[in-house]
């Protein structure tokens, strides 16, 4: 099979990994002003430097800091642009088994991007270190709006929605445009609300809050296409879709069925990590409905345990999917990040890493190359 030398990649991987023992301690100690940030900076220098390298030595082509500098997928992101900042909620988001941190977005002010957004730095870094191909990961819009607690928004600022979703879709368009102009090439939007509308719960919880679910997923379309309208032809943008991950546990459940013309006909995205790792996500028949120039990266190897899975139970995996999109548009990958949150998931870095050696191995077996 023809080798795939543009993102993304056949083994890839959505972004975040277990920060390490001595990431917790800094950040522990930086909380209780023990050491300056110049110093936790330092320190997570050093270990990011340490996670690019491991990420070469498995054999994988996408290189990311691990999101080792951040505490959420999502939050240290969005408190970065204009008009939103850090906001305590009085609980949690609740997932499967347990609630989240109370922290949250408000949106006190107009939203914009008034400069090159602070993260641009940490892709600099990224790319400064490695000689694959550095990614950077951010949330989709949606990540400011889509959590059932609803988000604060100031009515000063926007006492009316339309001119809100209008001024987050320029935001995030100059945000994707201050990573391109730094060099990046490789941008992955992790999208997490659309995969939610696809549960009927959800959907429930959003029309008591006084949103219509199925006008959602457009609009979110939309601000995706909208972050995506100012990039230059040689960049390649993704979306990750997720039912959330915290702690190893999750959000919702629902096949991608319900939102698959929003994802798969109004959206412009170059492709798509899917998780599949379990039945919550559905079966891959809405995979039928994926255009021919766009990949699909299938998600079929859990970050949520250690166990390690079967090389040839991934592969029959891999078969069933190549019944509804062609071979050649599919890659593998693990189903979420190993730490959406600086938590992580509950299995141990060695089990990470071999996770992602595995994955490695299959491509290759499959594909010819990673």
């Amino acid at each position: 099979m023809t080798q795939n030398t543009r993102p993304p990649f056949r083994a890839d991987h959505v972004g975040s990994l277990l920060r390490p023992q001595a990431i917790h301690a800094a950040r522990a100690k930086r909380a209780k002003g023990e050491i300056s940030a110049e110093q936790l900076k330092e320190i997570e220098d050093r270990e990011i430097e340490r996670v690019i390298k491991k990420q070469e030595e498995v054999g994988l082509k996408a290189i990311t800091d691990g999101e080792f500098r951040r505490s959420w997928w999502h939050l240290d992101f969005l408190w970065g642009l204009d008009g939103a900042e850090k906001h305590v909620m009085d609980t949690g988001i609740k997932f499967a088994a347990v609630n989240t941190r109370n922290e949250g977005v408000a949106v006190t002010g107009k939203l914009g991007l008034s400069g090159p957004h602070a993260m641009v730095e940490h892709f600099k870094f990224v790319a400064a270190h490695t000689r694959q191909t550095p990614k950077i990961t951010i949330p989709s819009p949606s990540a400011i709006y889509g959590r059932p607690v609803a988000t604060p928004i100031d009515k000063r600022a926007y006492p009316d929605m339309d001119e809100f979703w209008q001024d987050l879709g320029n935001a995030y368009k100059k945000a994707v445009r201050s990573f391109a102009d730094a060099g990046c090439r490789y941008l992955q939007l992790d999208e997490v609300f659309i995969a939610m509308l696809c549960d009927p719960n959800y959907c429930d919880q959003m029309r008591k809050r006084g949103d219509d679910p199925d006008k959602l997923g457009p609009l979110y379309g939309d601000l995706i296409n909208a972050a995506m309208a100012d990039i230059p032809s040689d960049m390649t943008i993704t979306m990750h879709l997720c039912r959330g991950n915290y702690k190893s546990t999750f959000m919702g459940s629902g096949g991608y069925e319900a939102e698959a013309e929003v994802l798969f006909d109004r959206i412009k995205v170059h492709g798509y990590f899917m998780e599949y790792d379990t039945e919550r996500a559905g079966g891959f028949e809405p995979l039928r409905m994926v255009p021919k120039d766009r990949r699909v990266v299938l998600g079929l190897v859990t970050t949520k345990t250690g166990e390690l899975e079967s090389k040839d139970v991934i592969k029959r995996r891999i078969d069933e999917a190549a019944k509804y999109i062609d071979l050649s548009q599919l890659c593998l990958s693990p189903q979420c990040g190993f730490a959406s949150t600086e938590e992580g998931n509950t299995l141990t870095e060695e089990q990470q890493w071999a996770k992602l050696q595995l994955i490695v191995e299959i491509a290759e077996e499959v594909w010819g190359s990673n």
